[in-house]
């Protein structure tokens, strides 16, 4: 079937919502789906028209135009890409996430009409309970809600109460990556920080509780990779806390160089101080089979399963994050076991395969094709 895909942003950038598209948009493909990406032009000079492993793309200056002052320019832009829906005429319009670009598909609904589905890789904010927002009416229109997590499903439906009987979980999932895992390295024990240097992943708690770690594990090391607003932040309290000879700060690592980075490390730190709606990073330790020390928030508690495969603290507490990093530490055949049984969890509840029969079986069943027990076996979808 032909499907619109609208992403707020996609590749390059890199998110959820983009890491979401990169692994289910080429496997959705391979099985018939035509698709179209509709994104934004974002900050830099990507081209209008672009292609994608063989996927169109189609990138609007959405973000220009509603912060401009031009009512024409925002005018010019819902007439592009009226055309565009009317050129393509899709089967289902797939929005994946909801941000302010949203506005220009529901200002368009109505050329071409298709069944519509949204995918929530972050929680719904408190203001979508009302009906002037775009994330609510996002919701709220659409055929089908699936939601990345079992937290951001119950936050959904908290706030919009009638997405109860058209909502589900679907969870991330990924292929495993080529290098098989190698073995915990101890000598130096090694932590892993990845994701974007922003307040919110935390980074600062991970160096603070390195300093409480290296007491009992002095030959205990940091990396952080990444980029984002906090690095001299970072890097001020690096020098502060004098831990600038056990920290290394790595910059962005390009996705398919991520499971050899991971590879170098004895554990993944995830000490996020907001409401992770899923965790990825996790994931992507647990294909590696490292086991992760994480917040206790949102998502994350879905895929890290505590003392199991891996070690969850509560929030903005780094004495808690050292204490369960050096548990870890302390026994290393503990954490060796706790990074299988890990892989063993994301091989089978996060499988590429799992994420794309349940995409696949929501495309036909909201397209009215042939029979499908998507519906019938209930709103959940994804692991337990």
């Amino acid at each position: 079937m032909r499907v619109l895909f609208w992403s707020g942003t996609f590749r390059p950038f890199i998110g959820g919502a983009e890491t979401l598209a990169a692994h289910l948009l080429p496997a959705l493909n391979a099985r018939g789906h035509e698709f179209l990406v509709v994104t934004s032009q974002g900050h830099t000079d990507l081209p209008a028209e672009d292609a994608w492993k063989g996927i169109p793309v189609r990138r609007f200056p959405f973000r220009q135009a509603l912060a401009g002052t031009e009512v024409g320019r925002v005018a010019g832009v819902v007439r592009d890409v009226r055309a565009l829906k009317k050129g393509f005429a899709p089967d289902l319009v797939h929005v994946n996430s909801v941000g302010l670009s949203v506005f220009f598909h529901l200002a368009t609904a109505h050329v071409c009409p298709a069944p519509s589905l949204v995918t929530l890789n972050q929680f719904l904010p408190a203001e979508a309970a009302g009906r002037d927002t775009l994330q609510g009416e996002s919701a709220r229109r659409a055929d089908w809600v699936a939601c990345c997590s079992q937290a951001v499903l119950a936050g959904a439906r908290e706030l919009v109460p009638e997405l109860a009987s058209r909502s589900s979980v679907i969870y991330n999932g990924m292929a495993p990556p080529e290098p098989p895992p190698a073995p915990l390295p101890m000598q130096p024990p090694m932590l892993l920080c990845l994701g974007r240097l922003i307040h919110e992943k935390g980074f600062d708690l991970a160096l603070s509780a390195l300093v409480l770690l290296r007491k009992r594990s002095p030959s205990a090391r940091l990396l952080i990779a990444g980029g984002g607003v906090v690095r001299p932040a970072l890097e001020e309290q690096v020098r502060r806390l004098g831990v600038s000879a056990a920290v290394e700060f790595l910059g962005w690592v390009p996705p398919e160089s991520v499971p050899a980075l991971i590879n170098r490390c004895t554990l993944m730190v995830v000490p996020s101080r907001w409401e992770e709606p899923f965790g990825f990073v996790a994931l992507e330790a647990a294909l590696m089979a490292r086991p992760v020390v994480a917040s206790r928030a949102g998502g994350l508690p879905e895929v890290v399963v505590h003392d199991r495969t891996g070690l969850l603290v509560e929030k903005e507490d780094a004495a808690a994050l050292a204490a369960a990093v050096e548990r870890l530490l302390a026994r290393p055949e503990w954490a060796a076991e706790m990074g299988r049984a890990a892989r063993s969890r994301a091989l089978e509840a996060f499988s590429l395969e799992r994420l794309v029969d349940s995409y696949d079986a929501l495309y036909h069943g909201l397209t009215g094709g042939a029979a499908d027990p998507f519906f019938s076996r209930g709103s959940q979808v994804g692991c337990p």
